[in-house]
């Protein structure tokens, strides 16, 4: 299977298997993504997922070039389409921009060896970046005269400063992790061998906090991006006031006053 999944207690581990391909993703590959992580946005018994890649090298290398030819269709024949056959008619890009998934679930990325063009951009999407010590950082559409699709120059922009986002974009040159831990790009760096334990034992942290209270914060680090400041905290204290008398939340304050570990139930 090009795209496996793997449950360990409340975490959905999202493996892209192309390992003789860098993990480098065919029309089909994505689609299968994107099914995966639909089904773990809508399962509520999954509270975090983790996207990795199977092998050392390669995280994803992005779309195969030698699977993703121009079709014979027009731009904007796809464009128009319904979304599977737009798909199939060449606007591929739309199976892999997960920002319209709207998951409203933490996503980690535990990024083993080269995170290439769209590889990139899925890491960008991810809510934490996590990196084996052998990973590069990219997005090298600039040298095959094409640009990034799925969001790629906005999200990097956003996530580092941007004489170093601009650099990139404009170069198409790679970054190491250390590079890429030093400027902020990722959270974690840690040797190969360690990285998806790492990024378990992350994913166990998160998923032992309440559930309102993470996807909470995720909807205001999604939402708040683009608001003013005074617009940010008044949605701040609105989803304060929506927890602050759930169950959970009393469960929160008991535990703590009975100093024991908290049981909560997403309600």
């Amino acid at each position: 299977m090009a795209i496996e999944t793997e449950r360990n207690g409340k975490t959905l581990i999202v493996r892209i298997n192309r390992p003789e391909a860098l993990n480098a993703l065919d029309v089909e590959t994505m689609r299968v993504l994107n099914e995966a992580l639909r089904e773990f946005r809508d399962n509520p018994t999954l509270s975090v997922g983790i996207i990795t890649g199977t092998g050392p090298k390669a995280f994803c290398t992005g779309a195969d070039l030698k699977r993703t030819l121009p079709p014979r269709t027009s731009f904007a024949q796809a464009y128009f389409a319904p979304y599977d056959e737009s798909i199939e008619d060449g606007l591929y890009v739309r199976a892999i921009t997960l920002s319209e998934l709207n998951i409203g679930k933490p996503l980690i990325a535990a990024v083993n060896g080269h995170a290439l063009g769209a590889g990139a951009e899925i890491a960008l999407d991810c809510d934490l970046r996590i990196a084996s010590a052998n990973a590069t950082f990219g997005l090298p559409e600039a040298r095959w005269a094409s640009v990034p699709a799925v969001g790629g120059v906005s999200k990097l922009l956003r996530a580092v400063p941007r004489a170093v986002a601009m650099k990139m974009i404009l170069t198409g040159e790679r970054i190491s992790a250390p590079e890429a831990h030093r400027i902020g790009l990722v959270s974690d760096l840690v040797p190969a061998e360690e990285l998806l334990s790492t990024a378990v034992d992350l994913a166990d942290r998160i998923a032992a906090n309440g559930p309102l209270a993470i996807k909470s914060l995720k909807a205001l680090a999604d939402r708040t991006q683009e608001m003013p400041l005074t617009q940010s905290v008044a949605l701040e204290q609105l989803l304060w006031g929506v927890l602050r008398d759930t169950e959970d939340r009393i469960e929160g304050r008991t535990a703590f006053a009975e100093r024991r570990s908290p049981e909560y139930h997403g309600r």
